[in-house]
């Protein structure tokens, strides 16, 4: 399915759900962040984007809060409600900005959203500091939520928490080595991007009383949307647009990852798949020039076709999972709608 595919409706369905999510936990993350200590405060308020470095407020581009919408739209598809999703929501947009702080201090990114990142405008110290207490809210604003399986909720984040830091710290090792499979880069995403996802999911669904063999079916549902996700954010990053993506085109490259379309190519036996293999076995930096050209023999080998396919069957995997799930109609029908968004973004 293309992007254009999606009817209107579809489409409109799936920003609703994406709207209602921010709404959700716009306040208890607001309060969450009133607690931090003022440094703190002052570092996380900057990052979400309320205010500038001074602490005056402003209005400026903030996070998608897919997780949210997620965790909303599972606890809805289990029969919950959004108030009491408003807590596990909370918790996962948490550890989802604490991971995002320190991937840019790892990666050395210095723009997100269109603006500095935070360790670029306050330093790495801050940046870490801030991230570390990001974390520790997230467990904070889930360990205070109500439901009867809230016992099972906690420890299941903290094992996403887990297995998204293998998954970075398997993405750093990557990015040493050469040769890579495809096989190790989605085991990779899937701790690194499709745990979160997951339990995104399952800690809505436990929210609304979900019992946790059924949850077992949200949390495949956003594993295997994580993986989608995540290759179809591979290709942004080397073929979307920076105005909407507000990052700049070519970063992984510049850093030789082996994002999903980079590998596909780099394996595909394809003559331009070779030309791309001896850019990446270069040891001094690719110039701008080689980056653009990196981008062309990715195309050219059939990288970004191949990843395509590889997200759309991702897509109907978390689709069919969702269904086991037994969700309400009318959820369902949400959920599904943000799943194609997530993964039909302007490449």
């Amino acid at each position: 399915m293309q992007a254009n595919d999606l009817s209107g409706d579809a489409a409109a369905s799936g920003g609703r759900l994406l709207v209602r999510g921010r709404e959700a936990v716009d306040t208890p993350l607001r309060e969450a962040v009133a607690r931090m200590p003022s440094p703190a405060r002052l570092w996380t308020g900057f990052h979400f984007g309320w205010w500038d470095a001074e602490g005056e407020a402003r209005t400026a581009r903030q996070g998608k809060a897919l997780r949210p919408a997620l965790t909303l739209g599972c606890a809805e598809a289990a029969g919950g409600t959004a108030s009491a999703a408003a807590a596990a929501g909370t918790a996962v947009e948490l550890v989802h900005n604490f991971s995002l702080v320190h991937d840019d201090v790892i990666d050395g990114d210095r723009l997100r959203r269109g603006r500095p990142t935070l360790w670029a405008a306050f330093g790495v110290p801050a940046a870490l500091l801030a991230g570390d207490a990001m974390l520790t809210l997230a467990y904070q604003a889930l360990a205070a939520a109500e439901g009867p399986h809230k016992n099972d909720a906690l420890p299941l984040l903290c094992d996403s928490v887990q297995e998204l830091i293998a998954g970075q710290a398997a993405d750093i090792a990557l990015e040493d080595r050469l040769e890579t499979t495809l096989h190790e880069y989605t085991a990779m995403a899937s701790a690194k991007t499709g745990s979160l996802l997951g339990a995104a999911c399952a800690v809505g669904a436990l929210s609304a009383g979900c019992d946790p063999k059924r949850a077992a079916h949200f949390t495949r549902f956003g594993r295997r949307l994580g993986l989608a996700f995540q290759i179809t954010d591979d290709m942004l990053g080397m073929f979307g647009d920076p105005q909407a993506t507000g990052k700049p085109v070519g970063g992984d490259v510049a850093r030789r990852k082996k994002t999903y379309p980079v590998l596909a190519a780099l394996t595909s036996g394809h003559p331009a798949g070779q030309e791309l293999t001896e850019l990446y076995a270069q040891t001094a930096p690719l110039t701008a020039e080689q980056v653009v050209r990196a981008g062309t023999l990715v195309e050219r080998a059939g990288g970004k076709d191949l990843a395509q396919e590889r997200a759309r069957r991702e897509l109907d995997q978390a689709l069919t999972s969702l269904a086991a799930a037994d969700p309400l109609r009318a959820p369902h029908r949400e959920l599904t709608a943000l799943a194609h968004l997530m993964t039909h973004r302007s490449v």
